[in-house]
This record gives C-alpha cells, sequence and structure tokens, in this order.
C-alpha cells in the first residue's frame, strides 16, 4: 500500500504533462475550423462547467459551502483568471495558426526566463550572471525560430503571439504564487476560469456561428480541450505538488515539448523545420541555465524568482 501511495503523486504529474502536451496538438488540430476566440470561449465554457461541477462535489462530500474570496482579493483572483484563461490562450490560438504545434510548445517553454525577469526587474531579485546567460541563451533560440516555420518561411507575426503567450503565462505564474498565500488553489482555479470563461463572452457570437458549420470532430476537440488540459490537468497537478517538491515536479515539464512534438508528428504530420526545432532546444537550455538554483547556502530561502519560475514550468 505504501509503494501505491508513492506512485500516486507519480501517475498525476505525468497525466498532468501528457494532458497539457495534448493541448497543443488539439489547439493546432481544431484551429482550422474556430477562430482563436471562439475556440478559446468553447473550451474555457467546458472547462468552467467541469470545475464547477467538482467544486460542488469536494464541498458536497466536505459538507461545506464553497468559500469564496471577497472585495479585492477576489477582484485580483478575477483578473488573473482574465489573464491566464482568457488573454493567454487567445494568445496561444492565434499564434498557432502560425506556428505549427511543436514550435509553438518550444516557443512558450521560455516563460521560465521571462519570470526570472520580472522577479529581478519587480522583486528586486536582480540580475546574477546565470540569468543574463540563460536570457542570452533563450533569445538565441528565438531568433532561430523566427526565421523559420514549419513551412519553412519566416513568420514573424506567430513568433510575436507565441512570445506574448510566454509573457502572459510568466506573469500569471508570478502573481498566482501571491494568491495561494491566501487562497486554496482549487478555489482560485475555479474563480480564475470562471472570471477568464466571462472575458471571453464577447466571442460568444462567433462561437455559435463557427459550431454551427464546424465537424463533430472539433466539437469534441474543443470539449477534450475544456475537460482534460484545463480542469482534470490542474487538478491533478495540485494533487502531485502537495505530495511532492515544487522543484522535482516542475522538471518534469520539461517533457511537455518533446511530447508535443511526437504527437503533432504522429497525428497531424507536422514536425519542426529543422532550425525551428534547434531554436527550441536552445530555449530550453536557456531555461535550464536561468532558473538553476543556487549553492545550498543561497537556497535555503528560495528567492522569489526561483519559486515562482518553479511555478511557472507548471502550465498549459
Amino acid at each position: 500500500m505504501r509503494r501505491y501511495q508513492q506512485l500516486l503523486p507519480l501517475a498525476a504529474a505525468a497525466t498532468t504533462v501528457v494532458f497539457w502536451a495534448s493541448a497543443f496538438v488539439g489547439i493546432r488540430a481544431v484551429g482550422h475550423e474556430l477562430s482563436p476566440g471562439a475556440l478559446a470561449l468553447g473550451r474555457m465554457l467546458v472547462g468552467s462547467l467541469t470545475l464547477t461541477a467538482i467544486v460542488l462535489v469536494v464541498r458536497t462530500r466536505r459538507r461545506a459551502a464553497p468559500t469564496v474570496p471577497r472585495g479585492r482579493l477576489l477582484g485580483a483572483v478575477a483578473l488573473w483568471g482574465a489573464a491566464w484563461f482568457g488573454l493567454y490562450n487567445l494568445a496561444l490560438n492565434a499564434a498557432e495558426r502560425h506556428l505549427d504545434a511543436g514550435t509553438a510548445a518550444l516557443l512558450v517553454n521560455v516563460a521560465p526566463v521571462v519570470v526570472a525577469v520580472l522577479a529581478g526587474l519587480l522583486l528586486g531579485e536582480g540580475f546574477p550572471a546565470r540569468l543574463l546567460a540563460g536570457m542570452a541563451i533563450a533569445f538565441g533560440g528565438v531568433v532561430l525560430i523566427a526565421t523559420t516555420t514549419s513551412a519553412g518561411g519566416t513568420d514573424v507575426a506567430g513568433v510575436l503571439l507565441g512570445l506574448l503567450a510566454a509573457l502572459v503565462y510568466a506573469g500569471a505564474a508570478v502573481a498566482q504564487k501571491r494568491l495561494l498565500a491566501r487562497v486554496d488553489a482549487l478555489t482560485v482555479t475555479w474563480i480564475g476560469a470562471v472570471a477568464g470563461t466571462v472575458a471571453l463572452l464577447p466571442y460568444l457570437p462567433a462561437l455559435l456561428t463557427e459550431l454551427a458549420t464546424a465537424s463533430g470532430a472539433t466539437a469534441a476537440g474543443i470539449a477534450y480541450l475544456g475537460v482534460f488540459p484545463t480542469a482534470v490537468a490542474f487538478l491533478t497537478w495540485g494533487y502531485a505538488l502537495s505530495r511532492t517538491t515544487a522543484g522535482r515536479l516542475a522538471a518534469a515539464t520539461y517533457a511537455v515539448p518533446p511530447i508535443v512534438v511526437l504527437l503533432s508528428w504522429t497525428l497531424l504530420g507536422e514536425f519542426p523545420a529543422p532550425l525551428a526545432l534547434a531554436g527550441g532546444l536552445l530555449c530550453l537550455a536557456g531555461v535550464a541555465v536561468a532558473t538553476r538554483r543556487g549553492r545550498p547556502a543561497a537556497a535555503s530561502q528560495p528567492s522569489g524568482a526561483g519559486t515562482a519560475a518553479v511555478a511557472v514550468r507548471t502550465g498549459r
């Protein structure tokens, strides 16, 4: 039984990584029939309903009403959700209209470097040599990606949208670290998802119009994206995170881009161009260098940059 309990966090982490990787492929697969806004809203409608059902079940089993933050704290959670579940999804969906799924995943994974930069600017963490070196390596990777796409041509728009997604992703991760100190993870995720859905409601007419002519496979894809990469993956991640160290668990998400490349190649017949793949590997190398923890003496009290950078390697 003890061995079984030890394997549960590992299984939960693996589930999260696979679902988050599949999201990039799912977006690419259904994005040809739905505009970025309609796709984002459809996914979040399903995700919000799923999370609401989960919250009700959990609260019923605990025989307690959902605890909802109030005042400024509620506003902060709602703003975080609008950015994370709304703007991030819009940017990523738009990026994948220009880039294949593998290239997009490699590009978005520069987010931990952005977190470290934000921590240096906003939290007074400074810019140690490892961060500057990692930034330089990751920037070189972005330049390589910008020079080519899977079609073999330059597509600056897709790269800029991918970087916007990474920037929003990083900012949301830093904000989430502060929110989780005052609100539990399930409540933050649930309220954030609902807020993101509300922020995307202007795209409802487009969603209804496009769904009317979309295939059944596209509708199924939206349902999949909402239930699994959005709702289930966040819950399995929270379960795993509560039972192991954040550093060890976050390292597992380095597997996301390779899984995306493999799934995209197998299911969609897409594979990043050589320069894009090389650039993505440089980005991951830059992330590894920039977010590498310091010496034990310095690591006894983790810095905001280190903690936030670890947290940012957690989601899609």
